[in-house]
Formats: C-alpha cells, structure tokens, sequence
C-alpha cells in the first residue's frame, strides 16, 4: 500500500506541472543546468543533456547510462544455501541499462529513473546484473515529485537516494567502479518524505522513510552541509530505525535496518583534484525478539580521492578501515565478518573519458583480520572469504566502459 501512495506522488507531480504550465507564457530554450543524477567528479555532468519542449508540460529533460562491464576475483564467498544466487568469481554484464526523465524547474518538478543496474560492492559477493535489480529495488530504483516552495525550501516524495554517506549507489555516479566497505553499512535507496533547505553555504534535509527498503516508515535520517568556500564542503549525516522491523531480505538485511549510524564527510574539489575522507559509526541494539542476541557497532574510516592529468584521463583511488567490536566467536551478531573481525581495502581506478564515453578499469583489494575459520572436517564455513570462509585476502580486477548522456 505504502509503495503506491509513494508512486502516486510522482504521477502527482507530473499531473500539477501540465497545470501549473498550461497558464504559462511560452517556455524559453531548454536551458536548466542539472544537478541529478549526482556524478562523482571524473565522469563529468552532461552539460547538454537532451531535452524536449511539451506543451501544457514546459522542459522535460531525458537522460541516460548504458555501461558494461567485467570482473575477475580470487577467493569467491562459499555456495549459497539460501535462495540467494551463489557467488561469481568472474562475470561480464551490463552495469547500466537506465534512462532518466526529469523537469527539474519551476514549482512542481519530477524525477524517474529506469532500468537494470548492479551495485558490485568490495567483500560481498556479485550477482547478474537481471538478480540485483530484481533483488534490491525493481526496474523503477528512484523516482519522486518535488514541490519547491522558493529558491530555500522544497518536499519531494516517493524512492529518494539515500542522505547517509560519501559514496552513491550506481557505478558510473563514482569515483571508483566498485563500492567500498563502509557504504555496506549504508542504506542506498528508500522511500519516503524528505523536506530540503539550501540557503548560502548551507544544506539541511531531514527525511522519514522505509530505511533499508523495508516498506516500513520507521526510519529518520538528516544531513547538515557547510560550505567553507568554492572548495570545501564539510557534512555531518545520520539516521536510524525509531521502531523495530524483522524484515530480513537482500535489501533489507535485519541488522543494518535496525541500525544507527553517523557520518562525518570532508570535500575538497579544487582544479585535477578531489578528495573526501570522512569517519562512520554504526550501532545496533540488542533485541531478542528480531532474533539480535547481542548489540554490536562498527566504526570506519575512508579517503576517496582522484586527480586528473589530463581532461581526458583520471586516477581515482580509495583506502578504507572498518573494524566491529566484540570477541571473535563470542556471538553471532555480524555486521561486518564476525565479532571482533576487521577490515581494510585499497582501490586505484585509472578512467579515460571522451566527450561522454568512459573507459576505466579497477584494481581492489580487501584483508581481513579477526575472522572465525572454517571446518572442513566438520562442514563449517567460516567467516571470511573462500570457499570455506578461511581466507583473509580478496582481489577484484574489473573493467567498465559505456556513455552517459
């Protein structure tokens, strides 16, 4: 029920902007600048992005990404037994089959984006491209309607990307191909309301939604963004369950929904360079009843980084540290790869560009410290990588290319 009240607000809004134009002079050439999808900095924004002109509607802009791509990797998770596919230790897919459409002025404004796509993260196994779209959020990922009060105040409603984190959901929106370890601790997509201000150097948003997915409004999120000067941004995020949900699915995973977490994100974007290191700390409590034995928190830092040589070549890069409190064996609270478990990770992505084609390729690598080791002799997989879940290291060598436009 909650899912189409949702999807109703964005055919709301395309309904209240054909009647707030109809009585408009005639619209001027295509000219809004594009602030979504947000893009990572080395695959540039289109800054002429294809747009059609419609009566009783005004400027409806129509985007896209069609990318594959391919990886190899040591030390596959062990078979599933659940009804989980199974873990690949190569794959070639698609990684964006999407379109955009978007009015992104005037009062009453939209979004919709479609498609498949995959969100191939370090340390967790990697499905087809056709599983991770039906497994996370369907063929329709993020679409809602915004009314803009004034230039400071806006509402939008409907599947809204996350406020949480540094890193956003979908390949080509990043530095990196791959995404890092601590955006595992993060939901991407929910759904929701969310009511924005932007003043100055100001941001301020504050959101309730379904959290993790969960089809649930139980979940509060905020940001505060302060924009020191034209390169420097600092951004304080949280959010966290206000209720319980024993919800457990693919995109729902039960501990993370019951969850709080914070961030603390530095930006710095100024000429070849952009760097943004920032700290997270996730907590969940205890709560015999959703089956959460014992509480466990997670604390993490990363440093994504990226200098162009050239306008058309880049080196992007990530280090990143997370860490779950607990003794190892000591319970079976995991949100990370057993109490007491830790990890670190190291990512270089060198991307060509041309006009709006990319080309970039990905060396990663994940270790692990802290892991409970697997029982051959017993049957029992552990808590780390390989086919029994003993191994502590994990390398990922992929390659993507496509256009956005």
């Amino acid at each position: 029920m909650m899912r189409r009240v949702l999807f109703g607000l964005g055919a709301l809004a395309v309904t209240c902007a054909a009647a707030h134009a109809a009585d408009a002079p005639p619209a001027a050439p295509c000219k809004a600048a594009l602030s979504f999808p947000s893009y990572g900095g080395v695959i540039p924004q289109n800054a002429d992005p294809g747009c059609l002109s419609l009566p009783g509607l005004g400027d409806v802009f129509i985007g896209g990404a069609v990318t594959g791509y391919g990886f190899a990797g040591s030390d596959a998770f062990p078979p599933s037994t659940t009804s989980l596919p199974s873990d690949r230790a190569a794959l070639a897919d698609f990684s964006n089959l999407q379109a955009f459409v978007q009015k992104p002025d005037g009062a009453v404004q939209f979004y919709l984006q479609a498609g498949l796509y995959t969100v191939p993260t370090l340390g967790a196994p990697v499905f087809s491209t056709l599983d991770q779209t039906r497994l996370l959020f369907g063929p329709v990922p993020v679409v809602y309607g915004r009314y803009a009060f004034d230039e400071a105040w806006s509402i939008q409603g409907g599947r809204l990307p996350t406020l949480i984190g540094a890193e956003t959901t979908f390949t080509f929106q990043n530095l990196d191909i791959t995404r890092g370890l601590l955006f595992a601790q993060e939901n991407a997509i929910n759904q929701g309301v969310q009511v924005n201000y932007a003043k100055g150097p100001w941001t301020v948003s504050a959101a309730g939604t379904d959290g993790f997915f969960s089809g649930r409004l139980d979940w509060i999120t905020g940001l505060v963004a302060y924009k020191l000067d034209d390169a420097q941004t600092i951004t304080f995020d949280a959010g966290g369950n206000v209720g319980r949900s024993g919800v457990n699915t693919y995109a729902t995973p039960l501990l993370q929904n019951n969850s709080s977490i914070f961030n603390l994100i530095y930006s710095y974007a100024h000429g070849p360079w952009i760097v943004t290191p920032y700290l997270q700390l996730t907590d969940v409590g205890r709560d015999e009843r959703l089956g959460i034995a014992q509480g466990a928190s997670t604390y993490g830092g990363a440093v994504l980084a990226s200098y162009a040589f050239t306008d058309h070549f880049a080196l992007a890069g990530r280090a990143e540290y997370e860490q779950q409190t607990g003794t190892r064996g000591s319970g079976t609270t995991s949100l990370l790869y057993g109490p007491g478990s830790a990890a670190a990770s190291f990512t270089v992505t060198p991307t060509f560009t041309f006009d709006r084609f990319v080309l970039r390729g990905e060396y990663a690598h994940v270790g692990l410290a802290g892991i409970a080791k697997g029982d051959a002799a017993a049957g029992l997989a552990g808590t780390g990588f390989g086919r029994m879940g003993d191994r502590t290291a994990q390398d990922r060598f992929t390659v993507e290319g496509g256009v956005t436009f």
